[in-house]
């Protein structure tokens, strides 16, 4: 069974049900079993904070991933433990708007991305980025997130 935790730490009414109930759906797709990681909810001027400590890049961004494991053969009595997701919420809703989508489909689309680069996937190259966008897509239709 798979454990993680949605912690909110803005202001914003956010339905963590519905995100338990898609992120079962986006681990369920891709066969991940016994796994434990946590998703956290921030501002614009946290996911700043963390992007400039751990990336060195002074500017806000939509969400980061801390991978905690090296491969997926890491396992531990309780299962593999995955990592952390931090998606902002406010760039969030400002790209939901950009872009010509809800703000559901934008979140969504940040939760899943999140979630596989924490399984190992990455967009470092043409090939890459092909990958993770077509699963990400897969997920996200099979769950009726369209834009």
């Amino acid at each position: 069974m798979n454990q993680f935790e949605i912690i909110n730490e803005t202001n914003e009414e956010i339905d963590l049900q519905e995100l338990e109930k898609f992120l079962n759906y986006a681990l369920k797709c891709k066969k991940i079993r016994n796994a434990i990681f946590d998703v956290i909810l921030v501002d614009n001027k946290t996911i700043r904070k963390i992007n400039k400590e751990y990336r060195s890049i002074d500017k806000e961004t939509d969400v980061i991933s801390f991978a905690f494991e090296d491969n997926e053969d890491m396992t531990f009595d309780c299962g593999r433990i995955l990592g952390e997701i931090y998606i902002a919420i406010p760039k969030m809703k400002m790209q939901a708007k950009e872009y010509g989508h809800s703000e559901k489909r934008e979140l969504f689309f940040l939760l899943v991305h999140g979630l596989l680069h924490l399984l190992g996937y990455d967009h470092m190259t043409k090939d890459d980025e092909e990958i993770m966008f077509k699963e990400q897509e897969l997920i996200l239709d099979g769950y009726g997130i369209t834009r």
